[in-house]
């Protein structure tokens, strides 16, 4: 996802952070298509398979029918060229097709997910035990990469970074100030959380 006022995509955030509406893909520049955002985003390859958008709207729409639970889907944002941001997982809940002006573009909505810390937990993790958590807005993210200087605040690393809240969420901290967030590269994020009681 990308939130850039220039972006491809139409992504939003809702509810503090704990909604995600996170638009579809285009048709790929392939067999003479110039412009990919003049026809409708595709459900269907031409051999008849779903494409990435079908298969995110059909799991959506068996949530909503109560045929299964909801997908979990891990989440990163491009905060700027060459700058990945991990948001975390989050269920997706719902799906629809809406027109942007000029064609139709799928919609896909996700709740953030708390508690799951890797993907082997994402494929335990149950629907009814969950809770919602924020993300970090874009722009502290990049208020906080330029005053830490892109580097881990204890060791200087430039690899592996993480976004960390210093008071965690879960106790009160807040994911809107660029004072409770710094970053930290993967070896001291990890070991902080295992010392937070």
């Amino acid at each position: 996802m990308s939130l850039h006022a220039n972006a491809p995509y139409q992504d939003r955030i809702e509810d503090d952070g704990s909604i995600l509406i996170y638009e579809g893909h285009d048709e790929p520049r392939n067999n003479g298509l110039r412009n990919p955002k003049s026809v409708d985003q595709p459900e269907h390859l031409p051999s008849g398979n779903l494409t990435e958008n079908g298969k995110f709207h059909k799991a959506a729409l068996d949530f909503k029918a109560g045929l299964k639970n909801p997908d979990i889907v891990r989440v990163y944002e491009k905060i700027k060229k060459g700058i990945w941001s991990d948001n975390g997982y989050f269920h997706l809940i719902d799906s629809w097709r809406e027109p942007d002006g000029s064609r139709n573009v799928f919609k896909f909505k996700l709740a953030a997910v708390e508690g799951i810390i890797n993907d082997e937990a994402a494929e335990d993790i149950q629907a009814d035990e969950t809770k919602r958590t924020r993300i970090i807005p874009t722009k502290i993210k990049l208020a906080v990469w330029k005053r830490d200087r892109g580097k881990c605040v204890e060791c200087g690393a430039v690899d592996e970074l993480h976004f960390d809240h210093i008071v965690p969420f879960s106790k009160g901290g807040t994911s809107l100030s660029t004072e409770n967030v710094q970053l930290l590269c993967a070896r001291h994020n990890l070991a902080k959380s295992a010392k937070i009681l």
